[in-house]
């Protein structure tokens, strides 16, 4: 009987075994239909429980001791006082009305104060942009009010104080102290101008300018620009106070343009006066020649022909015409001798520069000349202003490059020009150590850049 049992379980399995080799998903579909109804046999049985709303209620009460128990209204508002903290910079037109005005102080004695002291009078009140912080009562009166502004060479900012001394009267002071100098990495994308992108990123105008100044002999940042084209750059801030005030120097720079990279770091050698700019491989970014006589800035007429404002004809015009506010400094692009400074015809106040290999440049329409003749001058020096003196419709900078008498495109001739040194072989450890951080800070911008594109 054992025997009989054991063969028909084995044939059993057998056939269990072969069905579920000839029809896997029919048996899989059947097993799936009866462990689905036990669910659903199990969630029926679960239905069928008490409704909660049945359930009984019971209803807890405790007293709890009043934290103001005793005290009226006017007793927990007294003594809740707080302060007010507010910021702007201070406009050139501001009286002291205007200037607590926009601060949100609403405090008389305050603005007599600000009028009649010598402090305030002298460094506050019509000084453009610098910023003031202020920090008043509830009902809008003043406590203190902090102003910082940095120095332009030396490193130190000043800090204006009043606030309210012991017997609450308002005083003022004023104190120097040291910048703090940070470094800020950022970049951004080209869509239709430098500064355009340089202002969607939050990068200082002066730190655009540099970047242009930096590479001007190498990109056209007037004519070779393309969308997409981008860049990174690293730059000093300096703080007062932990406040940032202004950006420094720029410290290195990366510009994609047109699908070649540009780039470069100031590298100033132990001992030495002054820095410079070199790529990344210690070639110097410095030429003989400047690309423009002033700092970047619009060109109103290139090298080429044009219709012209006063003689109305076509005719050549054989120099670039910058156009800028009267009394922008103009510098000039190479070291020289001044061969002419005076009034000429249509020029009006021009400057002649003779510099090496026979080459000439001019200067003219200005408004003031700060050289003489016979006087040495080196690049990006100072010789005079932006006027509008001779045959001129407003007020620009007229500019020529004479080779041998003949005028050529200073923009070519710009890039053209042989470059300084490069760094010295006894500082090419120092310049190597600095490089390989500079890379690492541009592959950062890569991947910060990889990154918001995807």
């Amino acid at each position: 009987m054992k025997n009989g049992f054991t063969t028909a379980s084995a044939a059993l399995l057998s056939r269990i075994s072969y069905s579920l080799q000839q029809h896997p998903k029919r048996i899989t579909a059947a097993l799936a239909t009866v462990l689905l109804t036990g669910g659903g046999g199990a969630f029926a049985v679960a239905s069928l429980g008490p409704d909660a709303a049945d359930l009984p209620v019971r209803l807890v009460e405790e007293p709890v001791q009043s934290l103001a128990s005793g005290s009226t209204l006017a007793d927990l508002s007294d003594g809740a006082t707080f302060s007010l903290y507010r910021a702007d910079n201070v406009r050139n037109t501001d009286t002291a009305e205007s200037l607590l005005r926009r601060l949100g102080i609403a405090d008389p004695a305050a603005a007599a104060f600000l009028r009649r002291d010598s402090l305030t009078q002298q460094n506050l009140l019509g000084r453009h942009g610098r910023l003031v912080r202020a920090e008043t009562t509830d009902d809008h009166r003043l406590l203190r009010l902090v102003a910082r502004w940095a120095h332009e060479d030396n490193g130190m900012f000043s800090r204006l104080v009043v606030e309210k001394n012991s017997e609450g009267k308002l005083v003022s002071r004023l104190e120097t102290a040291p910048l703090t100098v940070s470094s800020r990495l950022a970049g951004g994308i080209i869509h239709s101008s430098l500064f355009a992108a340089t202002d969607d990123a939050n990068i200082p105008d002066n730190v655009a300018t540099q970047v242009a100044e930096i590479f001007s002999t190498e990109i056209d940042f007037r004519r070779s620009l393309r969308k997409g084209d981008r860049f990174s750059v690293v730059y000093e801030t300096l703080e007062a106070d932990g406040e940032p005030l202004r950006s420094g120097r720029v410290l290195s720079a990366e510009f994609r343009n047109h699908g070649k990279t540009h780039q470069a770091v100031w590298f100033q050698a132990p001992g030495a006066d002054k820095g410079a700019y070199f790529n990344l491989e210690g070639q110097s970014l410095r030429r003989a020649y400047l690309s423009s006589p002033l700092e970047f800035s619009r060109v109103t007429s290139g090298f080429a022909m044009r219709f012209h404002p006063i003689h109305q004809t076509w005719r050549a015009h054989l120099g670039t015409d910058f156009g800028a506010p009267a009394g922008t400094p103009v510098r000039t692009i190479g070291d020289g001798v001044v061969e002419f400074a005076g009034t000429q015809n249509g020029y009006g106040n021009i400057v002649v520069i003779k510099h090496r290999n026979q080459h000439v440049t001019a200067y003219a329409h200005l408004s003031r000349i700060d050289v003489r003749k016979g006087e040495s001058v080196s690049q990006g020096q100072n010789i005079g202003a932006v006027g509008a003196t001779g045959w001129a419709t407003g007020p620009h900078l007229h500019f020529e490059f004479r080779v041998n008498g003949v005028h050529q495109d200073p923009m070519v001739i710009a890039k053209q020009s042989e470059a300084a040194a490069p760094v010295a072989a006894a500082h090419r450890t120092e310049f190597n150590r600095l490089a390989a951080n500079m890379r690492m800070q541009f592959n950062s911008a890569d991947l910060v850049f990889q990154a918001s594109a995807q």
